[in-house]
């Protein structure tokens, strides 16, 4: 529902509901030796929005999301129940200057891959990747952005100032310091021109886009947690390229591919001693997806196959460790 207000209904209202329900069936994670199949229905989203404006410079977006029965995680099986989180997931006012200028300041998605930066109701393949997710932080992030088009949407710029790792002592983390990132990207077509991405289009419009970003935390860990000592920058960089292009008769092509490297500056190798959060699935790794797509000229059936191969510094006791992930429907 929406409702306007103000002179000449300049100021609007509106509430809208998105929900992804979903059944998942793995061929392991249960029984006695978590060798056996495990099966469950949840929610994967399921949010409530409130968004507003009033006139065309200012809006608000705030957006909450309930999460329960969330035990099969991207690698396995939680030997507990993991319960239920309520959460404000975006709240962010946007102020729009000219098409060349403007600002998000609040909670809401910072600027490294492209696809983090897809419309999650908008996505090529079932959902994003799971292992593209900066460290120390989740697909949001909390601060100050400032972006724009240039060159009538030929190019797109992107600067943020955000939060980064939580502020916590000393005894955790070397520093308090805010995290920066920088983004640009230039389309050849039809203009990519929002905030965000799409995975797809669904054939209304021809898209040819690449970007590239970077991003960057100085004393974001110790290498060292028992001795505080061995200060670690953070660094990330990513390339992105993205092509859709509808063809009359034949149907609909999307391609995507990105490369992602996140640098903490080795500091997994500092074993028993070093900072948890360096590691695993969010620590420091590189790798890279491709996906594509082909969508049925006469009926909204589209086909999508998917692959990525990535390597972890450290991941379940394993150093060095490599995964090829790859799917289709």
């Amino acid at each position: 529902p929406k409702m306007t207000f103000g002179p000449n209904d300049e100021g609007a209202l509106q509430i809208d509901y998105k929900g992804q329900f979903q059944m998942t069936v793995r061929d392991t994670g249960s029984g006695e030796n978590n060798d056996d199949s495990t099966m469950n229905f949840n929610f994967r989203r399921n949010r409530l929005a409130l968004m507003g404006k009033y006139g065309d410079n200012m809006s608000l977006y705030v957006q909450t999301e309930y999460i329960d029965d969330a035990n099969i995680t991207p690698l396995d099986v939680a030997d507990t129940d993991q319960g239920s989180e309520f959460q404000i997931l975006d709240a962010v006012m946007r102020f729009r200057v000219n098409d060349a200028l403007r600002v998000n300041v609040g909670k809401f998605k910072y600027n490294l891959s492209r696809e983090n930066l897809e419309a999650c109701e908008a996505p090529l393949t079932l959902d994003r990747s799971l292992f593209i997710r900066a460290p120390f932080t989740t697909t949001r992030d909390t601060g100050v952005a400032v972006w724009g088009n240039l060159y009538n949407d030929m190019f797109q710029y992107r600067v943020d100032v955000m939060e980064g790792r939580k502020a916590v002592s000393g005894v955790t983390a070397p520093a308090s310091n805010f995290r920066y990132s920088a983004r640009v990207h230039a389309t050849l077509l039809d203009p990519e021109n929002d905030y965000g991405y799409k995975g797809t289009y669904l054939g209304k419009k021809k898209v040819a886009t690449v970007g590239a970003a970077y991003q960057f935390e100085p004393e974001v860990a110790y290498g060292n947690t028992v001795s505080r000592s061995d200060k670690k920058d953070y660094k990330a960089w990513t390339v992105d390229a993205f092509v859709e292009y509808p063809l009359t008769g034949i149907g609909t092509l999307t391609a995507s591919a990105a490369y992602e490297d996140i640098d903490l500056d080795d500091a997994y190798l500092g074993g028993a001693a070093a900072d948890a959060l360096v590691s695993g699935i969010n620590g420091e790794k590189n790798g890279y997806y491709v996906k594509a797509g082909y969508m049925l000229p006469n009926m909204p059936l589209q086909f999508f196959v998917r692959y990525e191969r990535w390597r972890f510094a450290e991941l379940n006791g394993v150093f060095d460790q490599r995964i090829d992930w790859y799917g289709g429907g």
